[in-house]
This record gives structure tokens, sequence and C-alpha cells, in this order.
């Protein structure tokens, strides 16, 4: 994350300032820019949500999205994947998806990029469990390895092929191991 230098604003001046590409993020009264993604991170980005979003969908259990905002506990942050229960998904008077989501989402998954801050990743998955969030992972492209962030439980650190990735119930039905998601990044 790239921390952009400013003053110190409130969360209610930095939503109304125009998104940015890459996209910022408000944490504590600052804008940190997120890094421009990269290939692996890219792939598993789009992967993901495909995966979640076929086993979820169907049965309107969950939806994932990637890259969407979520504003909740002071913070206004963009998860690489945030997963959604169906009945918490914002909607708007035409019962239609909302654009603005001012929750937590119920799953969130962030991919590590080369100049990324671990520390500064896990902060953003801590503030998400600390709010409701059930579940978090923290997906290392380039070393094959994932944290996974239970709620109120010790840290779970995932590195074999054959280690099935956990998943909140939500999604109990997805069985990814950890090759078949660095599998996606084979050509």
């Amino acid at each position: 994350m790239i921390k952009t230098p400013t003053r110190r604003i409130s969360l209610e001046e930095f939503l109304q300032l125009p998104e940015t590409k890459p996209v910022s993020e408000y944490i504590d009264g600052e804008i940190i820019q997120k890094p421009m993604p990269q290939g692996k991170h890219s792939r598993l980005q789009l992967q993901l949500p495909n995966a979640i979003n076929h086993v979820t969908e169907p049965k309107k259990t969950a939806l994932a999205f990637p890259e969407l905002r979520c504003t909740f506990g002071g913070r206004s942050t963009v998860p690489d994947v945030a997963v959604f229960a169906w009945n918490r998904i914002p909607v708007d008077e035409k019962g239609n998806i909302a654009n603005v989501f001012n929750t937590y989402p119920d799953w969130t998954i962030e991919i590590l990029s080369p100049e990324q801050s671990t520390t500064k990743v896990t902060k953003n998955i801590l503030h998400c469990l600390n709010h409701g969030t059930s579940l978090g992972w923290l997906i290392d492209p380039e070393e094959h390895c994932v944290l996974v962030y239970p709620p109120h439980q010790q840290i779970i650190y995932l590195e074999n092929e054959q280690d099935i990735l956990p998943v909140p119930d939500l999604v109990s039905d997805l069985n990814l191991t950890l090759g078949q998601l660095f599998g996606w990044l084979k050509l």
C-alpha cells in the first residue's frame, strides 16, 4: 500500500473524493493507495469470485465481489474479494444490488502484491474480523501459502498443495485445495 501524503480528513470527506486508480482506502484518518494489481494477483482475483459464485449464486447463499469498497467501523477499505451472505447484500429501492456497501463483508480475502506490507493488509483483515466478518484469508502468490484468520482463534498457515482451505459456513460447499488455488496461476 502506498501512503498518499495529505492532511488528515474525515471519512465523510474521503467518501466525497473521486475514485482513484488504483483504488485508495481510508484508514485511521489517512488515505492509502493500494498498489496496482499484477499478473498473479489479477488472475487469483478473477478466479476466486468465479469459483465462489459458481457454488453460492444458484443457491442464493452468498455472492463474491472483486474490489468492492466496504465502509464500516470508521474505515473505508477495498478487499481484493469481499463475500457477502445473500441476505446481507445491500439493495437499492428497485431491489437491485446497491452501489454503496456500508457494512463489513462476511468473508474478506486479500491477495498480497509484491510491494504490499503484510502487516498493513493483516490490519485490514483484523479490522473486518473485529466488526463481524467470519473469516479472512491472506493469499501470498509468491510464497504459495495462505494465512487463514478465523475470529478469536489462532491464525492457520497453509502451504501444502493438498491442504483444504477453510471457508465460512455460508460457502460450505466450496472445496478448494491450495494446489487448486495456485494451479490457476499455471498456463
